[in-house]
């Protein structure tokens, strides 16, 4: 059944939040139709079992995806993985509390890798069934991609939001290291973990910024930076990220070459030395029980339990001088610009990508966003912007800018 005169498709969220309330009131259940539609073949969701609001706000009657290690009351909450089949959760997580407090409606779980780690969910990409939608959010990018929801919830520890926004062809934010509160968020690593959310474009990310109570900030206009030389990435998307910066350029923009591949590569590997060593101690007690039934993740730990205090130690040292250097970048550059990804999503289910373009920034803790990049075919390119600590609403505003200076609104997947 499709939307009709008396129950209206909203597809954005900012076409949500333009609508009325008896109009969100109606909008929702076309959600409904569109994902009993598609599901079945997308499987983004866990479960769907809509859970009423708390309390009024902004975000009152627009309904929202939540990745499945985020707790939910009441709902399925089996981090992604067999072992915990059937758990409910007990509590809602700070962050879903906050949005049910101002009005939103939790729509039900998103399928993401177990323990938000590289087992792959089964959820497949919308824009091809045939590949993947990234991970470790892979149900709360594609949900989005596909229309079933205007926003969803995610968490990055390497690169969980970003990569699966490109992938998927949507906007993804990771917001700044510390902002958003991780109360009832399976942890991976404590030092990397970051909340992130999905939306079509980046003036919805700006609209529900603002609906969460944090500041929009004002329109700026600095010079970018881009890396030169680029840090390794297939044809594809070098060929998209050089293109991008030249339609900029052609409308404007300012960009200056910055030197920062090598230290970009280095802290993609401390990362992944502070993520096992930590990721290995959380989940030790789950090894202990559960063993190889934990798949990927249980190499995680075997191989975690076996890195060093001093080579953990060095890895976090390595990643604080960097924090110094790059703080010093952004002074001239406000907005650091790389590409979302290494190339376009991956053929099959097996694997979920490949994280290096995005781990660099979450280790640093900055904000970062992926928007989509014009690509004359194929699978959907995002471009990735990032800014200094803090400047959350920054770097969402600029992508605004860029998105609407490249032309790159996202494509709609049909039902």
């Amino acid at each position: 059944m499709g939307a009709t005169a008396q129950t209206p498709r909203l597809e954005t969220l900012t076409q949500w939040l333009n609508a009325s309330r008896k109009t969100r009131e109606l909008a929702l259940q076309p959600c409904l139709d569109r994902i009993s539609a598609m599901d079945p073949s997308i499987h983004a969701w866990v479960q769907v079992a809509p859970q009423r609001p708390t309390g009024t706000g902004k975000l009152s009657e627009i309904p929202f995806g939540a990745k499945d290690i985020i707790e939910t009351r009441g709902l399925s909450t089996e981090y992604g993985s067999p072992i915990y089949k059937g758990r409910i959760g007990t509590t809602d997580a700070a962050i879903v509390r906050e949005m049910r407090q101002r009005g939103a409606i939790l729509l039900g779980k998103t399928h993401c890798a177990a323990f938000a780690y590289f087992t792959p969910a089964p959820t497949r990409n919308p824009r091809d069934l045939q590949h993947t939608p990234g991970g470790s959010s892979s149900g709360s990018a594609a949900a989005v991609a596909a229309g079933m929801v205007p926003v969803a919830l995610g968490t990055q520890t390497l690169g969980s939001v970003l990569r699966a926004a490109s992938y998927c062809g949507v906007t993804g934010f990771k917001a700044s290291y510390g902002v958003l509160p991780m109360e009832g968020v399976l942890p991976m690593s404590k030092s990397l973990d970051t909340l992130g959310f999905f939306t079509h474009t980046p003036a919805d990310m700006l609209a529900f910024w603002e609906s969460v109570g944090q500041p929009a900030g004002r329109t700026e206009d600095f010079a970018l930076g881009a890396p030169e030389p680029m840090p390794e990435a297939q044809p594809a998307m070098a060929a998209a990220f050089q293109n991008a910066l030249s339609l900029l350029r052609s409308a404007g923009a300012s960009i200056r070459s910055i030197d920062i591949a090598g230290m970009l590569a280095k802290l993609a590997d401390a990362s992944n030395t502070v993520m096992f060593y930590e990721g290995a101690r959380f989940h030790q007690q789950r090894f202990d029980e559960y063993g190889s039934r934990l798949a990927d993740l249980a190499n995680l730990v075997r191989e975690g339990l076996q890195i060093s205090v001093e080579r953990y130690d060095e890895a976090r040292r390595y990643i604080a001088e960097c924090k110094a250097r790059v703080a010093e970048l952004y002074k001239a550059t406000p907005v650091i610009l790389v590409p979302a990804a290494t190339g376009p999503a991956p053929m099959g289910l097996a694997s979920t990508g490949d994280p290096r373009m995005n781990a660099p920034w979450t280790a640093l803790g900055t904000p970062a966003i992926s928007i989509p990049i014009p690509v004359p075919s194929g699978l959907p390119l995002g471009l990735q912007l990032t800014a200094d600590h803090g400047q959350d609403a920054r770097v969402i505003r600029t992508a605004v800018r860029l998105q609407r200076m490249l032309g790159s609104e996202p494509e709609r997947v049909p039902a």
